[in-house]
């Protein structure tokens, strides 16, 4: 019985898939071994009865080199893929490939536009500087986009700022291979040395928290702007907040205080240390529409961190009060750590699972 190989992949370009390994010394576009596109993404090859395999196959697809080589959803490289040689048919799936030895086309690049770089948060007393990603394909459509408004803009796209960046339009740009990138991103500067009581509702070595407005600034000041100049999908449905740590805790009480605006939450690694009573805050929430929640948490951070999370999302799926379903996807990542990098790899996942 020979082997045969089945692909699917959500990246259709023009490009042919290739199967690679030690049977051809690696190279990575041998004719030989050129699989068939039998459909949109879909791909079939069978190795000739006549070609010795060994017993334990390795292997990777390539797109006709090693610059065009498999990627995995967020853009990272993958480990050799494994098969017995006597296995019959194996099925695989590749998310994402390297274009030109990029983890992206740059092409579909968002557009980053400054909305403003003096908004005044009322009873903060902060000036904010605040960007829009639009969709690199926005202004050739006059598709409405869902809203995905984020923290901590410092350190979202570009070099970031002392940690790190999360490179998000980097990541929209690997979304858009499969699109999945028609999702408008708001990136709003954190307050500097303020943060902490921006990010938190009470009192803490930091003073006292002032969560609630800015909270409020988002609402009553940037997302009316946001609405009124671009085609997005106002309603709660469509429209997400997230960020990480301090961020991530503050997007959970925008959805848990404000579900009428905020239907979508990325929840990455936050702070519910800081924050105890938000567990009882969470069995007490009555949801008044449909939400989905993506929590993401490294077992690498603290001791505590998933057990917090899952104490979280055991909360909120004891709703004392009933409402509307709320959809919980939890994320544990065993290596993860506190850092850009590893919330920067979840992002893509996060964006597909909200919006897609």
């Amino acid at each position: 019985m020979s082997l045969r190989l089945e692909l699917h992949t959500p990246v259709h370009d023009d490009r042919p898939v290739f199967v690679s390994g030690s049977f051809c010394d690696w190279y990575p576009d041998v004719d030989r071994f050129q699989m068939q596109c039998v459909g949109p993404g879909h791909y079939l090859y069978e190795f000739p009865n006549t070609l010795p395999l060994p017993q334990q196959v390795d292997y990777k697809y390539t797109r006709g080199g090693w610059e065009h080589v498999e990627l995995d959803a967020s853009g990272e490289p993958v480990a050799n893929r494994v098969v017995s040689a006597d296995a019959g048919l194996k099925q695989d799936f590749v998310p994402h490939w390297r274009w030109y030895g990029m983890p992206f086309n740059p092409v579909w690049l968002p557009k980053i536009e400054l909305l403003g770089s003096t908004f005044d948060a009322p009873k903060i007393h902060q000036m904010r500087r605040v960007h829009i990603l639009l969709p690199h394909d926005y202004a050739q459509s006059d598709k409405r986009y869902p809203v995905l408004y984020l923290h901590d803009g410092q350190n979202l796209f570009g070099g970031g700022a002392g940690y790190g960046s999360w490179e998000i339009d980097q990541k929209m740009a690997l979304l858009a291979a499969r699109h999945h990138h028609e999702v408008i991103l708001v990136s709003i500067d954190h307050a500097e040395e303020g943060r902490i009581r921006e990010f938190t509702f009470q009192t803490t070595r930091a003073g006292k928290g002032r969560g609630q407005y800015y909270l409020d600034f988002i609402r009553h000041a940037i997302k009316p702007i946001v609405d009124s100049r671009y085609r997005t999908l106002p309603d709660a449905e469509h429209t997400g907040i997230g960020g990480s740590s301090l961020g991530g805790l503050i997007s959970i009480y925008a959805g848990l205080m404000h579900p009428n605006v905020f239907g979508r939450l990325m929840v990455f690694s936050p702070s519910l240390w800081i924050s105890p009573k938000i567990y009882f805050d969470a069995i007490r929430f009555k949801a008044p529409v449909p939400m989905k929640i993506y929590v993401y948490g490294g077992e690498q951070e603290s001791r505590y961190m998933i057990p917090n999370i899952e104490r979280f999302r055991d909360a909120l799926a004891r709703q004392q009060y009933g409402g509307n379903p709320i959809d919980i996807h939890l994320s544990v990542d065993p290596m993860g750590m506190h850092q850009e990098a590893h919330w920067s790899r979840e992002f893509p996942k996060a964006v597909e699972w909200l919006f897609y």
